[in-house]
């Protein structure tokens, strides 16, 4: 009960309860010297906590008016989560989520206890977080302010650069917000082009939260709309593969993301778009599954070229990819 740190977060809690408190006060509570109390105000203000001293006679200790920030107390589990979520942060792509996360992990390892800290210091030498990361990160404050406005039902204005043509404004209604292979989506109702859309949120060079209100639909699903969008984003090939495979078989083969699947009399229908067919002719023969090409015929080509390829290399004569 009397370890240090807990006399140090002790003294936080008092000064936001009571207005003001004079050393003579914070000593007894804390059954420590003036001292030791004073030193335990200048471990708070080395935190970052504002402490405001009135010296003199009757001079007392107060936070500065306006500030509030609630005890850390953290459980080990807590502290473990609250470390793994800061660690992952790091790795979003965020244009402040690296600093901030830097800062954050300071903060709650200087109020922890030796054994905890040393604990948790362990697991950020030691994690490593495999997590996709995109070169184009996009503001944190649109991310926030796009997230505020699909909680509070808000139609935003954006300005938005697409892949191709022109700069865009638009009225937008965001119904959700997904992380997805390094990128930032927001999924909802383009009042421009008057259809359901996905946006990048790197994209998004302005954005404001207007007045006007919406209502996301009931039970819509933003993280499924993205991987099935992605799946059927028009390219430059259009592929239709037939696997001979039962639909539950071809799910768990093929990744949502690669296209769409749809069963058939006599197999499974799979549709796909891509720029690579070798990448595709590579990627369908992983799956491991017996497959008829529909179309295009320089598919057939890719997968004839690929066995070419790997035969070589069964006799030591290996082609270049």
């Amino acid at each position: 009960m009397y370890h240090p740190t807990t006399r140090v977060l002790t003294v936080l809690e008092l000064l936001q309860s009571h207005h003001r408190l004079t050393g003579p006060e914070l000593a007894s509570r804390l059954e420590v010297n003036a001292r030791t109390a004073r030193r335990y105000i200048t471990m708070l203000q080395d935190m970052g906590i504002p402490i405001e001293a009135e010296r003199g006679r009757y001079g007392a200790y107060m936070l500065r008016a306006g500030f509030k920030l609630p005890p850390m107390m953290f459980s080990e589990d807590e502290a473990l989560a609250v470390v793994l979520g800061l660690l992952a942060a790091r790795r979003l792509g965020l244009t402040v989520a690296a600093p901030a996360a830097e800062g954050a992990l300071a903060k709650i390892e200087r109020v922890l206890p030796e054994n905890l800290r040393e604990r948790l210091q362990a697991v950020q030498s030691s994690l490593v977080l495999d997590l996709a990361r995109s070169e184009s990160a996009p503001s944190s404050d649109v991310v926030v302010t796009m997230s505020q406005a699909a909680q509070a039902g808000r139609r935003v204005w954006m300005r938005y650069r697409p892949d191709r043509g022109e700069l865009t404004e638009r009225g937008f209604d965001p119904y959700g917000i997904v992380f997805r292979q390094g990128r930032w989506y927001a999924v909802g109702h383009c009042h421009l082009r008057e259809t359901l859309r996905m946006f990048r949120l790197d994209r998004v060079l302005e954005l404001r939260v207007e007045e006007t209100p919406f209502a996301r639909p009931a039970g819509f699903d933003a993280a499924a709309y993205v991987v099935h969008a992605l799946a059927t984003m028009p390219n430059t090939w259009e592929v239709e593969v037939l696997l001979h495979a039962t639909l539950e078989e071809a799910r768990r083969r093929i990744s949502p993301i690669f296209g769409t699947l749809e069963e058939l009399p006599e197999g499974v229908l799979l549709r796909a778009h891509g720029d690579h067919l070798g990448w595709m002719a590579r990627e369908l023969v992983a799956t491991g599954l017996r497959l008829t090409v529909r179309q295009p015929a320089a598919l057939r080509e890719e997968l004839r070229a690929l066995a070419q390829r790997v035969l070589e290399m069964s006799r030591g004569a290996a082609a270049p990819w």
